[in-house]
């Protein structure tokens, strides 16, 4: 418990840090394996007007690159706030199995972040994000061809 409480405190730091160099918002994760920092995420939404620059994804895209992979198995991920629906994803879709944070999504929310929000309407079947399908006659044509393909490498 003494290390995650370590990596915690430095992520909060970090995020503290984000703000008051006005980079982003209150967020900052880090990679971490084997008990050793891999990489460090920050948010930078608006100073790079990019709204997936969240600072797990951050995180992760540093981490892959660093270490030539794109399944960071093995790796936890400590975050200043605990992952939005998007971070979550990426951390799923990364093979990380542990996220430990710090604030909660109601904390987030009651600073004007939409975290909790989006949770919540992901359990609805009604969203204010319509989804709506539409097939043309070769829409799994790029589902055939990669599944022909004789050296994918699946994940």
């Amino acid at each position: 418990m003494q290390n995650h409480k370590k990596f915690i405190d430095y992520v909060v730091a970090l995020a503290e840090k984000n703000v008051k160099k006005g980079i982003g918002g209150p967020f900052a994760a880090a990679i971490v394996k084997n008990g050793r920092i891999i990489s460090c995420g920050y948010n930078g939404v608006t100073s790079k007007n990019d709204p997936t620059l969240h600072a797990e994804i951050d995180a992760i895209r540093k981490a892959a690159k660093k270490l030539e992979t794109f399944d960071l198995r093995g790796c936890v991920i400590y975050a200043s706030c605990q992952p939005c629906p998007m971070c979550f994803s990426a951390v799923y879709w990364a093979n990380i199995k542990k996220i430990y944070y710090a604030a909660s999504k109601e904390n987030a929310a009651e600073y004007g972040f939409r975290d909790e929000k989006i949770y919540k309407e992901l359990k609805t079947k009604i969203t204010s994000v319509k989804m709506i399908n539409i097939k043309d006659k070769n829409y799994l044509n790029p589902f055939k061809v990669w599944n022909l393909k004789e050296d994918k490498i699946k994940y």
